[in-house]
């Protein structure tokens, strides 16, 4: 079986939205940047037992739904994330924010507030981010 390399395009016209194990794998991918099965697999570990033939077929199937690009130029192939973090997280924020809440990001809010508890530091934080989103609208 192939699998895409770098220089190769998804056909996947929609942005593929991850699976939780693969969300995982992307996380490490953004943090560290380009990373080997091995580096990914090691990562992944720090956390919870995972095997690295897992790891594996996973950045595999990662790599054929565009998800992750490979670079096949060394012996140890080198995975990295197709989409930057914050675009992956903006696409699923709004998923949730249609399905789930009918558009309004007032009940998301107020859902993912009461879900946990959030530090003073964290609402003065997010009401600073409200303003400035409010002056950019505007």
């Amino acid at each position: 079986m192939t699998y895409p390399t770098s220089s190769s395009t998804s056909t996947n016209p929609t942005p593929h939205k991850p699976t939780a194990s693969e969300l995982e794998i992307l996380r490490v991918l953004w943090e560290r940047g380009p990373s080997t099965v091995r580096q990914v697999y090691k990562a992944l570990n720090e956390k919870k037992d995972t095997g690295y033939t897992t790891v594996l077929k996973l950045l595999q199937i990662m790599t054929v739904k565009g998800s992750v690009r490979r670079n096949e130029e060394q012996r140890a192939h080198v995975y990295e994330a197709c989409a930057p973090a914050e675009e992956t997280k903006r696409q699923f924020a709004g998923d949730v924010l249609q399905r789930v809440f009918a558009g309004s990001a007032k009940d998301l809010m107020m859902h993912a507030l009461s879900a946990r508890k959030t530090s003073r530091k964290e609402l003065e934080e997010m009401r600073r981010m409200l303003d400035e989103y409010e002056r950019k609208v505007r």
